[in-house]
This record gives structure tokens, sequence and C-alpha cells, in this order.
């Protein structure tokens, strides 16, 4: 009987511990830099605008969700999947380092489309 608990006690340690990089509830590290990329533009968009704080407190929610829908998920997956990357900095850094990449080259982009 105690070899059982001990099993029990094995498997229970193995599960609790595994990796959720398969799971459906965690983004791919690609769709992840995609959606924060987004959500940075987002914000940076709002924050340009010359509407009032109050106005702009409910137009991000409604902008941040058109966001989730383009992708098919809900804003429950999002946060999950930010605190697991979270609970590892060294991924958190390189997720956002391809982020902060992205943006340069958008902003380059827009740079090169604005001269004549």
């Amino acid at each position: 009987m105690k070899h059982l608990y001990i099993a029990f006690a094995f498997l229970f340690g193995t599960i609790s511990c595994r990796d959720n990089n398969g799971s459906d509830d965690i983004l791919s590290e690609d769709t992840m830099v995609n959606i924060l990329v987004e959500i940075h533009l987002t914000e940076g968009f709002v924050q340009s605008l010359s509407i009032p704080y109050d106005s702009s407190k409910i137009l991000y929610p409604i902008l941040e969700r058109r966001i989730f829908e383009k992708y098919g998920i809900p804003d429950t997956v999002y946060v999950k999947s930010l605190e697991y990357y979270l609970r590892d900095a060294a991924k958190m850094e390189y997720l956002y380092e391809r982020a902060i990449d992205s943006l340069s080259v958008k902003e380059k982009e827009a740079q090169q489309n604005q001269q004549p």
C-alpha cells in the first residue's frame, strides 16, 4: 500500500509540473508576439487621440477585444498565456525583444511611406 501512495504522489507531481507549451490554453510564441505588437500599437493609438481619459478607458477595451476576435481567442486565453510566459523571465524578455523588433520595422515602414 505504501508503494501505491508513493507512485500516486510521483504521478501527481509529474502531471502538475508538466510543461504547458503544447496546451490549447497557451498561445504559441509567434501568436503571443503578434498580439503584443497589436496591443502596443492600439495603446499608442488610443493615447494619441485627442479625447478625454474617460473616453479612452472606454475605447481601449473595445479595440483590445477586436484584437482577440481577430485571433479567435477569448481574453482569458491571452491572460493565461501572459501569466505562463511571465513565469520565465528569459522567455518573456525574448518575446518582448521580438515584439520591439516588429514595432521598429513598422515604424521604419511608416517613416518611409511619409517621405515624398
